[in-house]
């Protein structure tokens, strides 16, 4: 089973970037048969196995869940998983306890306004660590009216 997950993965790395008809098709034609495999495998186990066994939870969470899981089969712009989602909010909650102690409301809200430009120079494709430290070399002389030109998208580091 494991290795049958795995080469589901190997499919995706193999059509990662290409256009969302051609990862459709791919997954159609390459995926679909082994998750189809998987399936059979799942209900032939489920009579075998205890009803208390975790792998019997295991096997009808994943049943229970199939058409979700199945989903990205029929559409070329769905990944097979939400990694890209998780990663993204890891810093939020790896922070989680931290941000209990952040002193009142004001510096809550500071933190919420630099975690938002940090994260949207990330997204600009700038180095946060580079962009902060351009930021705080010119901001104590820069004038006030035309701050915004310090924005992530506007600046040219």
């Amino acid at each position: 089973m494991l290795t049958q997950i795995g080469r589901l993965y190997e499919i995706e790395a193999g059509i990662r970037g290409s256009p969302p008809q051609t990862r459709q098709a791919e997954r159609q034609d390459k995926s679909l048969p082994i998750v189809l495999a998987l399936h059979e495998w799942f209900m032939q186990q489920l009579p075998t196995l205890s009803r208390k066994s975790v792998t019997t939870d295991a096997i009808q969470y994943a049943l229970n869940q199939w058409q979700a899981l199945t989903r990205y089969l029929d559409d070329g712009e769905i990944d097979i998983d939400n990694n890209a989602a998780e990663r993204a909010l890891r810093g939020v909650s790896v922070g989680r306890k931290n941000y209990l102690f952040l002193g009142s409301d004001a510096g809550g809200e500071r933190a919420a306004t630099l975690y938002s430009l940090l994260g949207t120079a990330k997204l600009n494709d700038i180095n946060p660590e580079a962009y902060l430290c351009h930021v705080l070399s010119v901001i104590a002389d820069y004038p006030v009216n035309r701050v915004d030109e310090l924005l992530p998208w506007r600046v040219q580091l």
